[in-house]
C-alpha cells in the first residue's frame, strides 16, 4: 500500500531480458534499509525487491518486471535512463498525505497538452473509456505513481480527457514537471471509485 507521495527520483540503470525483465534502479534510498521481498512503486508500479546494494555510482535495488506489467504500463518506460518516481510502501502510523494507492495500474493515458497556469502547470490528459466511470472533478488519481486531485474531467465518445495543476514543488520532486505533450503516463484510479462501481453494478435495474 502506498500514499502516492514520492520520496525519490530513481533512474533505470540496466534493463536484462531474462525470463522477466531485470531492471536495476539507481536511488538515493540506502539499501541497508531495504528488505529483500519489499515493496517499492515505480512510477505508479508495485514491484518486488528482489537485489540491493552500493558500488561506485551508488545505490541500487533490482526488480523483475514481468511481460504482462510491461504490457499494461507505459510505453518506453523500462529501459536505461529512464527517470522513475519512488514510494517505499507505507508502514502502519504513516502520515497518509496523499490517498490510497495500491500500485496496480488501471490504464494508460497520453498527455493531451501542458500550459502554464499561473505559478501552475495545467496537465491534460487523454484515457480511454474504461478509466470515465472512476473520475471525479475534485477526486484523487494517481499519475505515475503521483497522488493528485482531478480539476476537470471532459467526456467524449470512446475517451475522457482529465486536467490536473501540478504546482512547482511537485513539478521539481517527481517526473511529472517534465511531461510533453504525446507521452505516456500511468495510471491508477481511486481504490474507493472502484469499490462504488463494483457496488453500483449489483443495484437493480
Amino acid at each position: 500500500m502506498f500514499t502516492g507521495i514520492i520520496t525519490d527520483i530513481g533512474t533505470i540503470a540496466s534493463v536484462e531480458t531474462r525470463a522477466d525483465t531485470r531492471v536495476v534502479v539507481r536511488t538515493a534510498f540506502d539499501p541497508r534499509t531495504i528488505d529483500l521481498g519489499a515493496s517499492i512503486a515505480c512510477s505508479g508500479v508495485c514491484l518486488t525487491v528482489i537485489d540491493k546494494g552500493s558500488d561506485a555510482d551508488g545505490h541500487w535495488f533490482a526488480v523483475d518486471v514481468s511481460g504482462e506489467t510491461i504490457s499494461r504500463t507505459a510505453q518506453g518506460q523500462w529501459h536505461a535512463g529512464r527517470r522513475l518516481n519512488l514510494e517505499r510502501a507505507m508502514k502502519l502510523g504513516d502520515e497518509l498525505g496523499g490517498h490510497i494507492v495500491t500500485g496496480h495500474v488501471d490504464g494508460i493515458g497520453t498527455i493531451a497538452s501542458v500550459v502554464e497556469e499561473g505559478g501552475s502547470k495545467r496537465i491534460r490528459i487523454t484515457a480511454g473509456p474504461e478509466i470515465a466511470p472512476f473520475v471525479a472533478v475534485k477526486g484523487s488519481i494517481t499519475l505515475d505513481g503521483v497522488s493528485l486531485t482531478i480539476n476537470e474531467v471532459e467526456d467524449a465518445s470512446g475517451s475522457v480527457t482529465i486536467g490536473v495543476n501540478i504546482i512547482p514543488h511537485t513539478g521539481e520532486v517527481t517526473t511529472i514537471g517534465a511531461l510533453a505533450a504525446g507521452e505516456s503516463i500511468n495510471i491508477e484510479i481511486d481504490v474507493l471509485a472502484r469499490y462504488l462501481e463494483r457496488m453500483r453494478s449489483f443495484l437493480p435495474a
